[in-house]
């Protein structure tokens, strides 16, 4: 794996810091985009559009984004057309967005859940790959509706 580019807002910090350490304890690589590291606006808009490009221009191979509850910066991440972002609060969930809607990135709420349970949700996600199969065709029909739009 390349690189995770990981992005948080101010209800987060503390959560990504747990994050950031416990990949890096896994020889990760882990570039931060959060609004703390940032000169400028500090709006997790911001922060989530900036992973979902580094993400898109293949600067990363995936991404973690975290807020209050995920809601936010997941919506933003998939107005980034290509990008597949799956706010994940269990390990099932966090598997199966990897499986079988190829998600690059997670997003997780620190109001949510604790960065305990977020760790194992996060590393259910690394370890699952996209399995195509049954699901490809699913995938592609998300990419065609993106693509129809895109011409409006």
């Amino acid at each position: 794996m390349k690189t995770i580019a990981i992005g948080a807002d101010d209800a987060a910090y503390a959560f990504r810091d747990a994050i950031v350490n416990y990949l890096t304890q896994q020889n990760i690589t882990v570039v931060d985009y959060s609004s703390d590291k940032r000169k400028g606006a500090n709006y997790y808009p911001d922060v989530a559009h900036d992973v979902a490009m580094a993400i898109k221009q293949g600067e990363h191979d995936r991404g973690i984004l975290i807020c209050g509850t995920g809601i936010g910066m997941s919506i933003v991440a998939n107005k980034v057309p290509g990008i597949r972002a799956a706010q994940c609060h269990d390990t099932f969930s966090a598997e199966r967005a990897r499986k079988s809607n190829n998600a690059q990135i997670i997003t997780l709420g620190a109001r949510v859940i604790g960065a305990e349970l977020g760790k194992t949700i996060i590393q259910a996600w690394l370890e699952a790959e996209y399995e195509g199969g049954g699901s490809a065709a699913k995938v592609e029909r998300i990419d065609y509706y993106q693509n129809q739009h895109a011409r409006d």
